[in-house]
């Protein structure tokens, strides 16, 4: 396989890594394929991902960033984190932030671990990503978690394979991050360690 696009946060040369083993193509062939595929939007791209690569819709999505040169990294060059964070949660989305800062103060009392901000969220890892958090809509925010163990619960809702995290969890405020979610949380995060 091609070596990763330099540039790329640990998590995405994971993922990209992942795609390369998935469809036997490296990079390079990838990002060949797409520009051969006469689809020029993001959405169009990801979906034709989707069809002939029968990626995830995550995968189909970090590749189409990355061919495009439009990956999260980038996005947030040069930028602190309050001023990343204060784009993330800004007009209809502030109300959105007290729940991001109680979900970081939990996660620092189970050690250290590394911030990735994207577009519209931030990717919490170790060695590999454990969580993924931010505003979903206007109204909502989503705690995605990665991992493989079953969880049941009606709250804490398995995704779809191939998708950017294994379990999704809605929140409205800050309380709603209870001590069922801690538990699972902190399953993910000691087991990206």
């Amino acid at each position: 396989m091609a070596q990763l696009k330099t540039g790329l946060d640990p998590a995405t040369q994971t993922q990209i890594a992942n795609i390369e083993k998935k469809t036997g193509r490296s990079l390079a062939e990838l990002s060949a394929a797409i520009a051969g595929s006469g689809k020029d939007t993001h959405g169009g791209i990801k979906d034709w991902l989707i069809a002939t690569f029968g990626l995830g819709a995550g995968d189909a999505n970090a590749l189409t960033h990355v061919a495009r040169g439009t990956d999260g990294a980038s996005a947030a060059e040069g930028k602190d984190m309050e001023a990343i964070l204060a784009e993330i949660y800004s007009g209809r989305k502030a109300h959105q932030r007290p729940i991001h800062d109680a979900l970081m103060a939990v996660i620092s009392g189970y050690g250290e671990f590394e911030i990735a901000p994207k577009k519209g969220y931030v990717s919490l890892r170790r060695r590999k990503q454990f969580a993924m958090a931010g505003p979903k809509t206007n109204d909502r925010f989503e705690l995605g978690i990665n991992l493989k163990d079953d969880v049941t619960s009606p709250k804490i809702v398995a995704q779809r394979p191939g998708g950017m995290c294994n379990y999704a969890v809605s929140l409205a405020g800050a309380a709603e991050l209870d001590d069922e979610v801690k538990q699972v949380l902190r399953r993910a995060f000691d087991s990206a360690g």
